[in-house]
């Protein structure tokens, strides 16, 4: 990820211009131990399987990427220049930390794995994206979801 300081002035100014939401109250949901958790991914990384369509500038949908899927089978198709993609060409687990969770679910950490994880294109205005975090939030709750790691790209 860029710095601040490493970005041209406009960029910069561009960034610190950004509205950012406020909320009046902390939502907060209550569940059961983390060893009977299930937990899904949910990232803004841009990841898709290697035979679907990239994201577009703005995309507002997301790609659904099965929890058996080979990670070399992942992309990353992330628009934004600034984004440095040198972590996960090493390791896709610096986005998309499936086999952490994995061995967390054999060790017994985790409850279980989630059948499917989800990723969005993060350089999209969060406002366009209301609708298709309804529809995952849905299919979060059909897998039984408990618990999600966001990682925020």
């Amino acid at each position: 990820m860029a710095r601040m300081e490493d970005l041209v002035e406009t960029e910069q100014e561009h960034m610190r211009s950004l509205a950012l939401n406020t909320f009046d109250t902390t939502p907060w949901a209550e569940g059961p131990p983390l060893s009977e958790r299930r937990v899904a991914i949910v990232t803004t990384a841009g990841l898709s399987l290697r035979d679907e369509a990239a994201f577009g500038l703005g995309a507002a949908d997301y790609r659904v990427i099965p929890a058996a899927a080979d990670t070399a089978d992942i992309l990353m198709n992330h628009v934004s220049v600034n984004f440095d993609r040198t972590g996960f060409q090493d390791d896709v687990n610096i986005v998309f930390p499936i086999d952490r969770l994995r061995e967390m679910a054999a060790d017994g950490e985790i409850g279980s794995v989630a059948d499917f994880h989800y990723s969005f294109m993060g350089a999209t205005d969060p406002a366009l994206l209301e609708d298709s975090a309804r529809a995952l939030a849905g299919m979060l709750r059909e897998d039984q979801v408990n618990a999600v790691i966001l990682t925020p790209v």
